[in-house]
């Protein structure tokens, strides 16, 4: 019997209500299910659990990125959460915002709908999704310690930092009591925020940066 589950579940997050419908046109039209919206942070944290989404499609509405908070309060009361931001411009201060905060992706609103649409069914199944004004960002940083990791959360640098110690996955979840699976879901992104393609790579970014500054080190 085919269920009528659809395959990926949204919520929306946009002060505006015309926007917000733009957006749940485009992805009903693809068969993606819109469960919910809100237009506000405050809505979103009341209705989203309720309607228990997969993606939460997240509009930053303030030039500093402040909104993309809303993705780490909502990631914390529904487990599982991913978050696509959409913002209005790419900047360094918004896309680090965003990426503080737990997003799986940015896109900047211009972006067509066929975009829009592979970037949620990417971010539902685990990866990470940037365009590419947001990923270049990346390139331009310093190479000191707080420039090459601000776009990492807390988590993720406390999971690379053990990575650079040689721990395994089952190791990390023990010291950081996390399941062996769910250190795996920080690992992804962390690699895609920092350029990286192995786990290798991380271990040894990770030691230099150890290395050449410890003094600014993590506690553990």
């Amino acid at each position: 019997m085919r269920s009528d589950r659809p395959a990926v579940r949204v919520f929306l997050v946009d002060g505006h209500e015309v926007v917000r419908r733009g957006v749940a046109q485009v992805l009903e039209d693809a068969d993606i299910g819109v469960v919910g919206e809100a237009g506000s942070m405050s809505q979103a944290l009341r209705r989203a659990p309720a309607a228990r989404p997969d993606v939460a499609v997240v509009a930053l509405w303030s030039s500093d990125g402040s909104g993309a908070q809303v993705c780490q309060r909502l990631q914390a009361l529904v487990p599982g959460l991913r978050c696509l931001v959409l913002g209005e411009s790419v900047t360094t201060e918004s896309v680090h915002a965003a990426m503080r905060a737990g997003a799986s992706g940015y896109l900047g609103k211009h972006e067509p709908g066929r975009v829009l649409l592979a970037a949620v069914r990417r971010v539902a199944s685990g990866e990470t999704v940037f365009d590419p004004e947001a990923s270049a960002l990346f390139g331009q940083r310093g190479d000191s310690q707080n420039d090459r990791l601000a776009p990492l959360t807390d988590q993720e640098r406390a999971v690379l930092r053990l990575i650079g110690e040689g721990l395994s996955n089952r190791e990390i979840g023990r010291r950081l009591r996390l399941a062996p699976k769910t250190v795996k879901n920080y690992i992804t992104p962390l690699l895609a925020k920092l350029g990286l393609k192995n786990r290798t790579q991380a271990a040894v970014l990770a030691t230099q940066l150890r290395n050449g500054s410890r003094d600014d080190e993590p506690a553990a």
